[in-house]
């Protein structure tokens, strides 16, 4: 039998009033009511829906509230459909567009409440924000979703004749069973030995009870209707303030959208790009590290919601009250990491100059042409490269020294010089690769990493893609992380390669079988060409430091 913690609902504030909202079929959703100091006079309202315990300690959602009613604001906090208090089948995703409406409909009604709404929160609820804006509900002013994507928690699914893919993250088919599995939530551990698949059957036995939401992604998967409308970007357009985390694990459903808004003019002119060098769990790259805890003190909390909240108000000022124009709030503002400023622009990137930089078969990184070579390592199955922290959404709390990870066999090290004076890294990140494989399928792994003069090497960029028919050499293009840092003098970029980044991402077998299922497992060989007709390019932008910016 498996292990595992039950999660129930945590007691309801004593600044909120219990309230349940009955959605268009019928279900009852438990939703709380902060009132700034009880008053029911109409006013503008906030509304937070999310399925982690609109009570819980997680989400700390009664701090938030608290912070969001010193500035007037009436806020309601929901457990979706089929969470902690509320009713419903526990099905992710599908249901957030309407019961979305439909909870907005309810607030308009209230007496406490003047028709104006606007929707705040992290991941999930992020998530249900986007929801909420592709139902159209006139009442809805304003969004502020952070750390979160359209695609969140969508399993990775290959088209037809498609050569290369994102990578699978271990959680896409664990968070079913841990968050949505039934009106509690579940914390547990699997043990990672093959089948996974079998780890989690064990793991619902031990509960009792199967998972419908992980029912319908394995091992069939279904694909459900998040928005049944169509996509966000086809309902009117809501004003919105959208904050990406350098460090967040889930960025690169979030820089999906940006691109999908960029070319949607009608979303565009709407919409506010804030990036933060935070984690997935709201850890800041320079906290001090007895700031390195997951669950903060109430002390913590308190401390970081002017960082959190304060841009999130200054949005709302002028987007749901009225107070000032558009052009108050910057189109992009973004943290230039490890100098603790801000800095904006109108458009992301900001101006600066593209390098493309050789990697070389002698572990080289460099500006000139590398001469042909190749390198190759051994990818096996049952001791894949180690994910360096033990939670990817908390990695700033962990920090960690990646250096060590270079001495494996199975991990290629390129570095390049040391720079001379301080340079600033921003703009989009990719490297393009000549790859072939002894297996079927085969994962590439790139981790950029700023490696200071001690020899600590930290993690600034990465990117991921399988490779299918990989027997056949193949020009691979590796989207990574966009960068918005500060690499300091005397530091300088190292790049590791590899194959594995194992539990974070399910790591293949080394055979064309679903990893999740597969019991069998082959080592691979993986070789990467330099040089000739088939560069080992990086690419990356960077931009001088100003004399005298001393930041």
């Amino acid at each position: 039998m498996t292990t595992f913690e039950t999660v129930g609902p945590a007691p309801v504030s004593e600044l909120a009033v219990e309230a349940r909202v009955r959605t268009r079929d019928g279900v009852h959703l438990a939703t709380d009511v902060y009132l700034p100091g009880g008053d029911t006079t109409p006013g503008d309202t906030i509304l937070i829906r999310l399925p982690y315990d609109k009570s819980g300690e997680y989400t700390f959602i009664p701090v938030v509230a608290e912070y969001f009613m010193r500035s007037g604001y009436r806020v309601v906090a929901q457990d979706v459909r089929g969470k902690f208090r509320s009713e419903g089948q526990t099905l992710l995703f599908v249901h957030e567009v309407n019961d979305g409406y439909d909870t907005i409909d309810w607030i308009t009604k209230q007496e406490w409440s003047n028709g104006r709404v606007a929707m705040w929160g992290d991941s999930y609820y992020g998530y249900t924000q986007w929801a909420a804006a592709s139902s159209g509900h006139p009442a809805l002013k304003a969004i502020s979703p952070r750390v979160t994507g359209t695609g969140l928690g969508n399993p990775v699914r290959r088209a037809a004749g498609e050569k290369h893919t994102r990578v699978e993250m271990g959680v896409t088919l664990l968070y079913p069973l841990s968050n949505f599995h039934t009106n509690d939530s579940f914390e547990w551990e699997p043990t990672w030995t093959r089948p996974y698949a079998a780890d989690a059957e064990e793991f619902i036995s031990s509960v009792g009870v199967r998972s419908d939401s992980y029912d319908l992604w394995y091992p069939k998967p279904v694909t459900l209707n998040r928005f049944p409308q169509g996509q966000v970007w086809d309902a009117p357009a809501v004003p919105t303030l959208h904050t990406i985390g350098w460090w967040d694990n889930c960025g690169p459903l979030s820089w999906d959208d940006v691109r999908a808004i960029t070319s949607n003019p009608a979303w565009d002119t709407q919409h506010h790009l804030r990036i933060e060098a935070i984690d997935h769990e709201n850890h800041f790259v320079d906290e001090p590290e007895s700031e390195h805890v997951f669950m903060r003190s109430s002390e913590q909390l308190e401390a970081i919601m002017p960082a959190m909240l304060g841009p999130t108000l200054e949005f709302f000022d002028v987007y749901v009250r009225g107070n000032g124009k558009a052009t108050d709030i910057p189109r992009v503002t973004w943290e230039l990491a490890r100098t603790g400023t801000f800095e904006t622009c109108e458009n992301w990137p900001p101006a600066h100059e593209r390098v493309s930089l050789d990697l070389t078969a002698d572990g080289l990184i460099q500006r000139d042409p590398a001469t042909e070579g190749e390198l190759s390592w051994v990818h096996d199955p049952d001791h894949p490269v180690p994910s360096p922290v033990e939670d990817a959404f908390a990695f700033l709390m962990t920090h960690p020294d990646e250096a060590p990870l270079g001495a494996r066999d199975d991990v290629l090290v390129f570095d390049a010089p040391a720079v001379e004076a301080d340079v600033d890294l921003i703009g989009d990140v990719s490297a393009q690769l000549g790859f072939v494989s002894s297996g079927p399928v085969a994962d590439v792994f790139l981790r950029l990493l700023d490696v200071s003069p001690s020899g600590e090497a930290f993690r600034i960029s990465r990117g991921q893609r399988r490779v299918y028919d990989a027997t056949e050499e193949t020009r691979v293009d590796v989207p990574m992380d966009p960068l918005g840092y500060r690499l300091r003098a005397g530091h300088h970029l190292r790049l590791h390669v590899s194959s594995s980044d194992a539990p974070e991402f399910v790591p293949l077998p080394g055979t064309d079988e679903d990893p999740w299922a597969a019991v069998e497992t082959v080592k691979t060989t993986q070789t990467v060409r330099f040089g000739g007709d088939s560069p080992f390019v990086l690419t990356l932008g960077r931009r001088e430091v100003a004399e005298g910016d001393n930041r």
